[in-house]
């Protein structure tokens, strides 16, 4: 019992530390340097991890493994970003459609292969992870071979003012509506000096370029979230993935506890592999779902949010393995069906460049959530609880964000329905209608 405890409390936390210490840097740094170093490190970053899983031993050795794979984690954003910036936007959706599906493939691929070759060759983990070792290298290799690209989504952009630096000479788009001819004159003015500002900014040193543009993001940042409807979603999005990535870190100590693998058969790698199986099905099934999402959306986000909260609740309660599997098989596949929504839902209203703002934004929010949870459930330094006590917990956190979402739900469904009755009651020719109708029906 000692070494679950060693494992959860002293070497799974540096990945959440370390990940979230590096996150931030990492989203400001990769748009400007575009994206291929990035990538670069990150190749670098999984040969370190498996270099040490492979031939490094004791607490200290696997704290190491932890910080580089949360750096290699942290940097999984520039490969994402790095596809966008290399084809037109009228390509965005087939190529994300691409990276997720490759992903998803591989993921199964790689989880069936490791599970076949422990149940059936009886490889040790040492030549699994040999493999691995080897297919990150070459994924490390290949990626020095990657083009550079020449535009990115906040820097190194070409504005119409760097082309054009003359005096202005249109109007504002609502010009035509201005009541007299001065207040033209205004806003030709306002405009014309706006111009001239972008000139003059498009030629100041690289370093203030640097800061201008993350003013222009947190500018971008506030008027997203000052929008209720990508507010509330955002909010979901980040405390469910905080929930969501402690679960995927802590599952398998789970497992281990429950089944212990020197005792019994191990199937994690099949039931993960069937977990990214049927979490592709009911991503996909999101697209031909025919459900208005701004009225039954949040109350879909407490529904699938309480079943995730039951599941967790069956893994702590079980003491049979194939149960506990189930579960997350359910858990995972709600989810990823809940998190397709949410994502499309945001995406849905936003330029690709404020998208991805948004994206970096919430998982920036959710892994400070994750660090909090961590910190507080998990670490020596707050309650050091037992793996299976921790998933009580986690029931309780989802459990809560189910409560969160149903009642906003039904106030939101209550308050469109008094809405609706309202116009109703207050438009004189409904009323008329319905008083025709109503006579009518007495005359027969």
């Amino acid at each position: 019992m000692s070494e679950f405890r060693q494992v959860t409390q002293h070497v799974f936390p540096v990945w959440t530390y370390s990940y979230l210490a590096l996150l931030f840097p990492v989203l400001l740094i990769t748009d400007y340097v575009r994206y291929k170093p990035v990538i670069i490190l990150q190749g670098m970053s999984f040969i370190i991890t498996w270099l040490l899983l492979l031939f490094a031993y004791g607490v200290m050795a696997m704290q190491l493994v932890e910080f580089f794979y949360g750096m290699a984690t942290a940097t999984e954003v520039a490969y994402y970003a790095y596809i966008y910036s290399v084809v037109s936007a009228e390509h965005y959706q087939k190529v994300t459609g691409y990276c997720r599906s490759i992903t998803l493939v591989a993921t199964t691929v790689g989880s069936l292969l490791g599970q076949l070759l422990v149940s059936f060759a009886h490889v040790s983990y040492f030549y699994l992870n040999a493999i691995t070792m080897a297919s990150v290298s070459v994924a490390f290799i290949a990626s020095f071979f990657l083009p550079m690209p020449q535009k990115t989504m906040f820097f190194h952009r070409k504005s119409s003012s760097e082309t054009s630096c003359g005096p202005a000479n249109k109007h504002p788009p609502n010009a035509s509506s201005q009541p007299n001819d001065q207040q033209d004159n205004i806003g030709t003015a306002s405009v014309s000096f706006q111009d001239l500002l972008e000139c003059q900014l498009s030629k100041v040193p690289d370093q203030n370029s640097f800061l201008l543009v993350l003013v222009q993001l947190c500018k971008d940042l506030k008027e997203c979230y000052t929008t209720k409807k990508l507010l509330y979603w955002s909010i979901w999005w980040a405390l469910a993935t905080a929930g969501f990535n402690q679960i995927l870190n802590y599952v398998q100590v789970l497992w281990e506890a429950k089944a212990p693998s020197h005792n019994s058969e191990v199937y994690n790698g099949a039931v993960e592999a069937l977990a990214t199986f049927l979490s592709s099905i009911t991503s996909l099934a999101v697209g031909y779902i025919k459900v208005n999402w701004d009225l039954t959306g949040e109350l879909a986000l407490g529904i699938f949010s309480a079943l995730d909260a039951g599941t967790l609740f069956l893994m702590h309660f079980t003491r049979d393995i194939w149960v506990c599997y189930g579960a997350y098989l359910i858990f995972k596949a709600c989810y990823m069906f809940l998190i397709t929504i949410a994502t499309f839902q945001i995406a849905v209203n936003l330029s690709m460049e404020r998208y991805a703002l948004m994206f970096g934004f919430n998982n920036f929010v959710a892994l400070l959530i994750q660090t909090i949870v961590t910190v507080t459930v998990v670490d020596s330094k707050g309650l050091g609880l037992g793996i299976k006590t921790q998933f009580l917990i986690y029931g309780s956190y989802f459990a809560v964000i189910s409560g969160i979402f149903l009642i906003r739900s039904i106030y939101t469904i209550i308050s469109m329905k008094c809405q609706k009755s309202e116009n109703l009651a207050g438009n004189p020719l409904s009323t008329e209608l319905k008083e025709q109708s109503e006579s009518g029906y007495a005359k027969d």
